[in-house]
């Protein structure tokens, strides 16, 4: 099983036995509480539940206890929470122009996007096989989107703010929804020219907005202010020790920060450039989750990565302020904020991935061009979820959903847009392919070889980089794509 049945469970038992003044302090298990205080009291509320089925679950130090009646629990209340999935699923398909001439429904871009979200292979294995629940999280957000997108502001306000004190993950996208709130909400007139009217701002909107995000942070955080246990909170929300990586590589831009650091690492050390005796013991590739200091090229710090962060997702804001586009520029931010954070923020996890991906999903069904983005990132960011599911009986499981997702989102998609060009040109497909022979190797032919002993984490490092490839250029086409269609609209305005 994976670490995240003892994580849940540990939480489960923290705040089922202890009173609110310790949840954030407990630590008998290393899997401490560090996600914001609704979810602490989502696992306070399932815990009322689980004594019924297997209160040892409920015992602190029965550390990695695993019981049928343990597992059955969470799974089962994984799939029970999915039901607000779904329900969203259901509010952003009708937020989808379904206009399009279409034979039968299978062809809709309503019923395709209900698979993409619904059967999206990485939320599948991440929360189903791997366990976490991203569903119900993922649900809130894409309900907020719903939400925006019916012009029900407060509403989508609403739904935002709650979630930021489920999982803070999702600070990633607040700039979209912050820009997009201010813009569409606070201002309620245009220029002919599609330019701010500053005469039309609304101090009753801005108030409004105001009171939700108050009233929620209070509800949250109110507590523990009152305890005088705020700062504790903060530290384990943003945990900085944790290091500039999972043990899991993100295929991120830091995936090929780090191999370029180890190739000149190499090089430097055959050259006899570099002294052995004066490089760090610690390794990036061995997986560890900690501080470390690179070797030839400047090391990172969490303010490095805030900044290339903020720099990085700039351009989307200032799009979507100036070009608001309604809520197509609203998606559009989004993604990009999403993408931005995930390329470039501290500690990032690959399961970060679908923060992009499942919003990027309503776009693809909507143009040829983001529907050709959407199948390099999806293809990309699926395959690079692979390390989460390790063992032998999880290989044939994970590559025929994987497969069986993959060949649905290319040939529905191609149908969609069956009259337009090609969604992907000769060299994305050469660089979807290789992915192949990449499994073939990391899966079947890496453990036959010595290197297996002496290397390790050779797979994990060739998934990331070579997934942060694709990833990256996903993210460089989507932004240059986004820019084009602003200055389009602009000339044609002028």
């Amino acid at each position: 099983y994976s670490t995240d049945f003892e994580v849940h469970r540990n939480w489960l038992a923290i705040t089922h036995n202890l009173p609110l003044s310790q949840w954030y302090y407990e630590a008998t298990s290393e899997w401490t509480l560090d996600y914001p205080p609704f979810f602490a009291w989502f696992e306070y509320a399932l815990s009322h539940i689980a004594k019924y089925f297997d209160p040892k679950m409920l015992v602190i130090e029965n550390l990695n206890y695993t019981s049928r009646a343990t597992i059955f629990f969470q799974r089962f209340s994984v799939i029970f929470t999915d039901i607000l999935f779904i329900y969203a699923v259901r509010e952003c398909c009708r937020c989808v122009d379904g206009k399009r001439a279409a034979k039968d429904i299978l062809e809709k871009p309503t019923f395709i996007l209900a698979v993409l979200l619904l059967w999206n292979f990485g939320l599948l294995i991440v929360d189903h096989i791997h366990f976490q629940y991203n569903g119900f999280l993922f649900g809130l957000m894409l309900l907020s989107v719903a939400r925006l997108c019916q012009k029900r502001y407060l509403e989508g306000a609403l739904l935002f703010a709650v979630l930021l004190h489920f999982k803070h993950i999702y600070v990633y996208v607040a700039p979209a929804y912050g820009i997009y709130l201010l813009r569409s909400y606070c201002f309620t007139a245009n220029n002919a020219d599609g330019s701010l009217k500053w005469r039309s701002f609304s101090l009753l909107h801005v108030t409004l907005l105001g009171l939700i995000v108050c009233l929620v942070s209070a509800l949250s955080l109110g507590p523990f202010i009152v305890l005088g246990q705020l700062p504790q909170v903060i530290s384990r929300l943003f945990p900085f020790k944790r290091g500039l990586c999972h043990a899991y590589w993100a295929p991120n831009f830091w995936a090929l920060y780090n191999a370029m650091d180890k190739a000149l690492t190499i090089f430097g050390l055959r050259c006899n450039f570099l002294d052995p005796t004066k490089i760090p013991k610690a390794s990036m590739t061995g997986g560890l989750v900690q501080e470390f200091q690179h070797t030839v090229l400047p090391s990172v710090t969490p303010l490095a990565t805030l900044i290339c962060t903020f720099i990085s997702i700039l351009p989307s804001v200032f799009c979507l302020w100036f070009k608001p586009q309604g809520p197509r520029g609203f998606l559009q931010c989004l993604v990009l904020c999403a993408l931005s954070s995930f390329m470039f923020g501290w500690h990032v996890h690959e399961k970060a991935i679908l923060l992009a991906i499942l919003p990027l999903s309503l776009l693809s069904v909507q143009r040829a061009k983001d529907a050709g983005i959407y199948l390099i990132l999806t293809t990309t960011g699926h395959f690079s979820l692979f390390p989460l599911l390790f063992t032998p009986p999880e290989l044939p499981i994970k590559i025929l959903l994987m497969l069986l997702f993959t060949v649905y989102s290319f040939s529905s998609l191609k149908s969609l847009f069956r009259r337009e060009r090609p969604l992907l040109n000769w060299l994305e497909t050469i660089y979807l392919i290789q992915l192949v022979p990449l499994e073939i190797f990391c899966e079947i032919i890496f453990p036959l070889t010595p290197w297996k002993r002496h290397f390790p984490f050779i797979p994990l490092l060739l998934t990331s980089v070579y997934c942060a490839l694709g990833v990256t250029y996903a993210w460089l086409k989507l932004y240059v794509s986004v820019l084009t269609e602003r200055i389009s609209v602009r000339q044609k305005a002028e």
